[in-house]
């Protein structure tokens, strides 16, 4: 089966290895930079520990978009790899949307089981994740769980999550006869998978090991419409889209306590 096969089947593919070892940890110390640095207003906002009380997420919060900040976020967003990958599922020209990374250091929350669609609004169609491991992503340290099959799902209205065990509020269900299974991900390793596959992960129950992630949304130049929170979009060589509608949206998973993006 090969990966179109394989993704249009399951709703995800795993491709190993597609940035090299020497990549991710350039990428790895450049967001631990980034992260001693303190604020970036409008995509990083760390508390302190002492404000944290004692969750350690406040501490080393996602950052939103850094590639409307930084050029390395934007060249590993627009990497030619990763492109070549989204051209194959999507049978056009991918348009890159969005990026993120996510520390996840030890005792983090997790984040709720959702849809990524639900919040890029992509039309027609749906949107595709790019979730590059940046350190080893297993159970134990809160690796990505993946619906199988649930690209088939419609978008659901979500409830409210567990705000003890997840740091964004919604939370879909499980269609019945479905189960989440583990995506085990080395350094490298890049996890595709639809806008409309249910997905999520637990917290991280590890004591030393931290489950870094830089996560990219993409979706195809025939969408017509997205949420202007993903805008402007670009092609691979790093000009702009212009040619899209725009709704109203809010970041990829909202938080308990939502920081205004800028």
């Amino acid at each position: 089966m090969n990966q179109k096969e394989m993704f249009d089947k399951e709703g995800y593919l795993i491709v190993k290895s597609l940035f090299t070892k020497e990549e991710i940890e350039r990428l790895k110390e450049h967001f631990m930079n980034i992260h001693k640095n303190g604020p970036i207003p409008g995509h990083f906002s760390p508390k302190s520990k002492e404000d944290a009380n004692g969750d350690v997420l406040k501490m080393y919060p996602r950052i939103m978009h850094p590639h409307k900040v930084d050029q390395l976020s934007m060249d590993y967003m627009l990497d030619a790899r990763v492109f070549e990958v989204l051209t194959n599922l999507l049978g056009e020209e991918p348009l890159a949307a969005q990026s993120m990374f996510y520390f996840k250091p030890p005792g983090a929350k997790g984040q709720a089981l959702h849809q990524d669609n639900f919040y890029l609004k992509v039309e027609p169609g749906t949107c595709i994740a790019a979730w590059a491991a940046v350190d080893p992503s297993s159970i134990e340290n809160g690796g990505l769980y993946v619906v199988p099959y649930s690209q088939y799902s419609e978008l659901q209205c979500p409830h409210e999550a567990d705000p003890e065990k997840s740091f964004t509020r919604e939370e879909v269900t499980v269609p019945e006869g479905l189960e989440p299974i583990p995506a085990i991900l080395e350094p490298g390793d890049v996890l595709f998978f639809n806008g409309n596959v249910i997905h999520g992960s637990y917290p991280n129950v590890s004591k030393d090991n931290f489950r870094r992630s830089f996560i990219c949304h993409y979706t195809g130049i025939s969408a017509t419409k997205i949420g202007n929170f993903y805008k402007p979009l670009y092609h691979q060589d790093g000009t702009e889209e212009v040619e899209m509608e725009i709704s109203e949206s809010t970041p990829c998973g909202n938080e308990f306590e939502e920081v205004k993006m800028g």
